[in-house]
């Protein structure tokens, strides 16, 4: 892998010759940046058109100066293996935004960011982050594995804030950011494929909080998290706040009789933090994410307490979280139903990609109650805890993807019992339409139809997006539903 720079290392990008690897939505973004910036840009990618050339000879390295290297290039890829070995720094694009940062409209220096990483969870927490932003008068965006490129962001001098979502691949070669405030909202096996081990995916998320002037926001019930802050070199005066949805201690934000309070941030005084909490905002303000009983699931609550948490790093007043937390809508494939028939309702958390988001999106459902739709790229990761922990909520399953046995052997350890439907995966076309078919065959009046898949989508699918929308299409054409507008059940 390359090598990591340290802060003070310098180098001249006017006079650097830089490859960009990779020349997809991060890649265009570097390149575009460095343009007019560096020497010279050269972009390389064997997929993508408009990159400059598919490959490059090691031996071209030799004049290079720096690699910008996009997330989906591990760090195993020859090219980024021959820059380390050559001494030639490899930069992932929110290394090169932090790099480029311009000054604000008014003089004051760059605009802070306030980052989000974690297993699940990150997009919504950094879009419910934004949402209190902008109720409290703050021109901010939404940016990172989001989908605006940081390195845009981090040009525009016209933004006060950034609300940023970074992947442990953006991490993984990102050095010398120093955020305002930082969160780990969770850590689960994922990604192990491309990280190698547990232990190496969470020291790449807790890179988040390396040298954080603030706040370091962590998940009182997820001990790894409170563990990345520990070992997190920091600025002086930066505070460890945990965030739990029950009630909080001194230095936390959590929930109380149904209202999410601070007992972190009351000003100078520590003091304080032990004689009062200040009320935020109450369950009621994010019914957006309700179940059809009324209640908020709890992963919900954490991630608005956490975007809560980093607000308040920022300054931003107890109004205006409550008020940003009311009037945010969560965005799409997260536990959308998307059609109901014959008392069956059906829904969509295409964005469930890992076994710790599909655990949350199960545990939702009553006991018996889900034909679940499940299968994708493993990523390494395992099954047996998710089919254990869901085993009771299973009526029925259908495996998709195009390597279904990790699952189907978990499925065969810790749920014998439930009858489980493998999906041909050879006519990658049609497998959506076989595996609703086979869901409403197993399905009773009262069940729901989940699709929680547990796994990456590109194996079948360009997306977590399109196979969403392809299963919605499929469940609304076969129940014959036209009536049911896209509606949530929680997150």
């Amino acid at each position: 892998m390359g090598r990591e720079l340290v802060a003070d290392e310098p180098l001249e990008l006017s006079r650097a010759h830089v490859v960009v690897a990779g020349y997809g939505v991060s890649g265009r973004a570097a390149a575009a940046a460095l343009r007019g910036r560096a020497r010279s840009v050269t972009t390389v990618d064997r997929a993508a058109p408009g990159a400059d050339v598919t490959d490059l000879a090691p031996a071209a390295l030799a004049s290079v100066d720096l690699v910008v290297a996009s997330p989906g290039w591990r760090p195993d890829a020859p090219l980024l293996v021959e820059a380390g070995q050559r001494g030639v720094p490899v930069w992932s694009e929110v290394e090169l935004a932090w790099r480029l940062r311009v000054p604000r409209e008014d003089g004051s220096g760059p605009a802070p960011w306030l980052a989000v990483t974690g297993t699940n969870g990150k997009t919504t927490t950094v879009e419910m982050l934004a949402s209190i932003l902008r109720a409290a008068g703050l021109r901010t965006a939404a940016v990172g594995n989001v989908g605006t490129p940081v390195v845009e962001a981090a040009l525009d001098p016209s933004l006060d804030v950034l609300a940023v979502e970074l992947s442990s691949f953006q991490l993984h070669f990102t050095a010398t950011m120093a955020v305002e405030a930082g969160a780990v909202l969770n850590i689960a096996a994922d990604h192990l494929d491309w990280h190698g081990s547990l232990d190496a995916y969470a020291a790449a998320k807790g890179r988040v909080y390396a040298g954080a002037r603030v706040a370091c926001v962590y998940a009182v019930a997820d001990a790894r998290t409170r563990d990345l802050v520990c070992e997190a070199e920091v600025q002086d005066g930066a505070r460890a706040i945990g965030f739990t949805v029950g009630v909080p201690g001194p230095g936390q934000v959590g929930v109380v009789d149904g209202v999410l309070v601070d007992r972190a941030f009351h000003g100078p005084d520590p003091r304080a933090r032990h004689g009062r909490a200040d009320e935020l905002a109450t369950l009621d303000d994010l019914v957006a994410f309700a179940g059809a009983d009324g209640t908020v699931p709890p992963h919900a609550v954490a991630n608005a307490l956490a975007a809560a948490a980093l607000a308040r790093a920022h300054g931003v007043p107890a109004e205006a979280v409550r008020d940003g937390l009311r009037s945010y809508r969560p965005g799409a494939h997260r536990i959308e139903t998307v059609a109901r028939a014959d008392g069956v309702t059906y829904v969509d958390d295409s964005k469930a990609t890992n076994a710790h988001a599909a655990a949350a999106s199960l545990v939702a459902f009553g006991a018996g109650s889900v034909v679940w739709v499940a299968g994708g790229l493993a990523k390494g990761a395992a099954f047996d805890d998710l089919v254990r922990g869901a085993a009771d909520r299973l009526r029925a399953v259908v495996l998709i993807g195009v390597d279904p046995a990790p699952l189907a052997d978990a499925l065969a350890r810790h749920a014998p019992e439930v009858p489980v439907v493998r999906v041909d995966p050879g006519d990658t076309g049609s497998v959506m339409r076989r595996a609703v078919e086979a869901a409403r065959s197993l399905a009773r009046r009262g069940d729901t139809v989940l699709l929680a898949p547990a796994g990456a989508s590109m194996d079948q699918f360009r997306s977590y997006a399109e196979r969403g929308d392809v299963f919605a299409a499929q469940a609304r054409a076969q129940t014959g539903d036209r009536s049911t507008s896209t509606s949530r059940t929680r997150e």
